[in-house]
């Protein structure tokens, strides 16, 4: 447990960043996974595309990372 306030603070954000991170990383996966089902539909495929864009501009994962998975996307459903 941190003594100094400014390590006590970065351990509330990293905290809070955690939970949060968490989060939209389950809610991006939920969505790849409805994107490349057997039911997928464009909608699903378009919402898994701007998940995918805005978890790489938010820095949760790479951007590359999120070229790559699009573009199995668009060849898997293709």
């Amino acid at each position: 447990m941190p003594n100094i306030a400014s390590a006590k603070k970065n351990m509330r954000k990293s905290r809070a960043a955690t939970v949060r991170n968490r989060a939209q990383r389950s809610a991006l996966r939920t969505a790849l996974k409805k994107a490349k089902g057997p039911e997928a539909t464009a909608e699903t495929r378009l919402a898994a595309t701007k998940l995918l864009d805005r978890a790489a501009r938010k820095g949760l994962i790479h951007k590359n990372t999120a070229a790559r998975q699009k573009s199995h996307l668009s060849k898997a459903n293709a």
